[in-house]
């Protein structure tokens, strides 16, 4: 007991000296003072030590009632390790000389113990939060979208047309044979393994699509496979043999696209393509044997379309059935250039987005978007934001301007207005911005609408103004129709973002429905003079929680606590948008994987609910300085042969941004090194209800357990509701269902959208990033998980298609 309290309170004495000369709390300090002369005198078996231990215990307590309240994440670090010697000191008090009679040392045992018990049980109650209140019921003042007349606005019953459902991208299935009272009978009804398993960098992120009676799935290597919609045996599969050296950050394939002649409607050439009308789509072109066709982007930067009958290419498609995205964009490099996110078809034109790897290069490949007749493949016009006023497709290796703002993740457009919704990034050397041109100083990180037709901006809103915290759009958005006040419909468009924020603006114009306000942000950095003064806050809903505090910081254990207030100390902080700094780390809070990433969030439109998960973590960053970091040997990635950090560290984490005056160093999620464990307190992510028509939150709460989480990475298996951090998103059903995986808790879960609460769970084989899906098929529901796990949230990688059903009546 001596040597522990000696051990523990020189530690706890040293840092909290550090801590108090860095201006921080003054408690580590004092109380490992404390530890020290009790050890001392336990050693040397005095009763004063009884006193000693005493002050430090009862100042622990007052310590943390001040800095904690009734919040029970605060009091783990702050109680736990004294609770626990506490427990242990009430036995050897009889040992004492004089000594504690040996009844009242039991009695002070008991106290404590049963105190840990009742401490040990509280995290599997709910906590951190809010329950559900005045939850709105389906009726006629929906919000379901009109986007045109075409299959892809209005899929049929049963069928999963696109990546987010539909061209509104609401993620809500009108199924009613899964309800919240039947819903704990779901049973796997088939599972199909693809047999593509990356060593590296995993992470397919796939959500498949379901027309007819097929399901269409595809893989880390861009293999397709089109499976029977009721058994999940295989029908065909197409390898586009796509090497390991094309993987970007991530081997995702989020999503394929389906097009035939009914997919969209169109509107003849000359009209104005925002105010005209849909009208029925025509089949009058020669489709040959491609009449129903799947469009695959790959990691390799190529656009494929099959037949989705057979899986054989669509030769009249391009070059005998392939485009090339990557030509006219200059040097590429093997991995840089990916189509990670499903294209979209709007009307007969096929939209491209792609990832252009981040921290590499500053003048790397551009991130021009580029439009092709979705038929024949010609290319059609191409957006660069660099150089938005013209989009004329240009040809030569300096086509367009290097290191541009791509378009990485989902998104989607309106067939009806004839606009095409882009969630446009940010230009490469994401944490510094000299080199920008005005062009993207306008359109990096932004929702822009472009005449599908033309391919010109429409509208442009911008959710961060001169970007350096990796703040681009990662969320696709979601298109949906406000019930207006004299009947009306005004059609709208939900913005999700990274920062929390939550935009809902006409998407006709771009204008905010419930108002958008500018406030004032911290400035200074290495480029003060380019730092935005203010940046866009919604006045409609945020998932974002205030700044952090030194009280935040979290640990198992005081000491890991007291290291992260050290950093917290040291670090630059000045709330939201604290810009970047060489000569010491700063916080970043929301973090990059903060708020709503490629996920997104789901709409119910019959209740007016929008559902929406979310990660609440910061990260640690500071700049290198060039010579620095050539020094420390930091290279792109196209001049290294071997990558030693391939299985999965962290996007920043020692990035060399060539080309700017600045490489950067990212902590993801601010972790420390010997635990593993987030400095900041849980929870780390949640899911949250909010009402469309006045952005209520109507229920709020942690998503994700303990079960597969841990120090040092070491599993707990226990079900305590923590709050995980998240990727992927929620599929919600009619009968009042939430379905998602998401967590690093390797679970699938139904969540009641009228109290929040869980109602049915199942473990998955590999983890679940990836947004799940419902069909039907033979009058049968389906809610099918993609279980491939991921490298940055460290879940098994897998290559499984999971389908669970209610128990087949026949």
């Amino acid at each position: 007991m001596a040597v522990a309290l000696l051990l523990f309170g020189i530690a706890m004495a040293v840092g909290g000296g550090w801590l108090a000369a860095l201006g921080g709390n003054w408690y580590y300090l004092l109380a490992g003072i404390g530890c020290v002369i009790t050890g001392i005198l336990i050693f040397m078996k005095r009763t004063s030590a009884v006193y000693w231990f005493a002050l430090v215990f009862i100042g622990t307590l007052i310590w943390t009632i001040q800095e904690s309240g009734l919040d029970y994440w605060g009091w783990v670090p702050r109680f736990d390790i004294m609770l626990l010697l506490g427990i242990v000191f009430a036995f050897q008090l009889p040992s004492l000389s004089p000594g504690i009679n040996r009844r009242l040392s039991l009695s002070l045992a008991s106290v404590f113990i049963l105190a840990f018990v009742v401490a040990a049980a509280l995290p599997f109650t709910p906590l951190n939060t809010t329950s559900a209140s005045n939850v709105p019921e389906a009726g006629k003042d929906t919000f379901i979208t009109d986007t045109g007349n075409g299959k892809a606005s209005n899929p049929s019953a049963g069928d999963w047309y696109t990546y987010g459902g539909s061209l509104a991208s609401q993620r809500f299935a009108r199924a009613d044979q899964i309800t919240p009272e039947n819903v704990k009978d779901l049973k796997l009804a088939w599972q199909f393994r693809t047999g593509d398993l990356p060593k590296t960098r995993w992470g397919a992120e796939n959500t498949p699509i379901k027309v007819g009676d097929t399901l269409y799935t595809c893989t880390p290597h861009n293999q397709v496979f089109a499976l029977d919609a009721a058994t999940g045996k295989e029908k065909w599969h197409f390898d586009p043999k796509v090497s390991d050296k094309a993987i970007p950050y991530t081997a995702a394939c989020r999503g394929l696209t389906w097009y035939d002649s009914q997919t969209n409607g169109h509107v003849s050439t000359g009209q104005n393509s925002v105010a005209a009308s849909s009208v029925p789509a025509s089949a009058s072109q020669d489709d040959g044997d491609c009449k129903q066709r799947i469009i695959l982007g790959t990691l390799d930067a190529r656009i494929i379309e099959l037949n989705a009958s057979t899986g054989e290419v669509c030769r009249t498609f391009g070059n005998q059935g392939t485009v090339n995205l990557a030509e006219d964009m200059g040097e590429t490099y093997q991995g840089y250039v990916a189509i990670n996110s499903a294209p979209v078809v709007i009307r007969d034109t096929l939209v491209v987005g792609h990832q252009t790897i981040d921290g590499q290069r500053a003048f790397g490949p551009p991130g021009v978007i580029k439009a092709y007749d979705v038929r024949t493949g010609k290319l059609k016009w191409a957006w660069d934001a660099a150089n938005p006023d013209t989009t004329t497709p240009k040809h030569g290796p300096d086509a367009y301007k290097r290191g541009s703002p791509d378009v990485w993740t989902s998104f989607t457009g309106d067939d009806k207005f004839g606009l095409v919704y882009l969630p446009v990034a940010n230009a490469s050397g994401d944490y510094f911005s000299g080199s920008r041109s005005a062009g993207e100083n306008k359109y990096a990180v932004s929702m822009t609408a472009l005449n599908v037709e033309t391919g010109m901006p429409v509208w442009s809103f911008q959710t961060a103004h001169h970007d350096v915290w990796d703040y681009d759009q990662g969320s696709q958005p979601t298109l949906v129709d406000y019930p207006g006040k004299e009947g009306q419909k005004i059609p709208a468009i939900i913005v999700p973002t990274k920062q929390g924020e939550i935009y809902v603006l006409d998407r006709r114009s771009g204008k905010s429905l419930f108002g958008v306000e500018e406030r004032p942000v911290p400035g200074g950095g290495v480029e003060p003079g380019a730092r935005a003064p203010t940046q866009p806050y919604s006045l409609f809903h945020h998932l974002s929680k205030p700044d952090l505090t030194p009280q935040d910081m979290w640990g198992l254990t005081p000491i890991d606590q007291m290291v992260c207030r050290i950093q917290f100390q040291q670090a630059g902080y000045k709330g939201q948008y604290t810009p970047p700094e060489e000569a010491r780390h700063t916080i970043e809070y929301p973090g990059y994987n903060g708020g709503s990433d490629w996920g997104s969030v789901a709409v119910d439109p019959e209740r007016g609910i929008i559902i929406a998960n979310y990660n609440d973590m910061p990260n640690l960053n500071i700049l290198v300085p060039r010579a620095k970091a050539d020094a420390l040997g930091w290279k792109p990635r196209d001049e290294i042969t071997s990558h030693p950090h391939d299985e999965g560290h962290a996007e920043g984490a020692g990035d060399p941004q060539i080309g700017v005056p600045y490489a950067v160093d990212v902590n993801a999620g601010w972790r420390l090194p010997f635990t593993g464990m987030l400095c900041k307190e849980p929870p780390y992510g949640g899911i949250r209800a909010i009402d469309m028509r006045d952005g209520r939150t109507i229920w709020d709460r942690p998503l994700g357990t303990a079960r597969r989480n841990g120090p040092f990475g070491l599993p707990t298996g226990l079900p305590i509701n923590i709050g995980t951090p998240n990727n992927g998103g929620s599929v919600v059903t009619s009968t009042g269902l939430i379905f998602i995986a998401a967590a690093t808790d390797d679970l699938i879960r139904a969540i009641d959208i009228k109290t929040g609460k869980t109602v049915w769970s199942i473990p998955l084989p590999a983890g679940g990033q990836a947004n799940p899906m419902i069909y039907t098929q033979n009058g049968r529901e389906y809610v099918v998980i993609v279980a491939a796990g991921h490298h940055f949230m460290e879940t098994p990688a897998g290559d499984y298609i999971m389908a669970y059903a209610l128990p087949d009546k026949h």
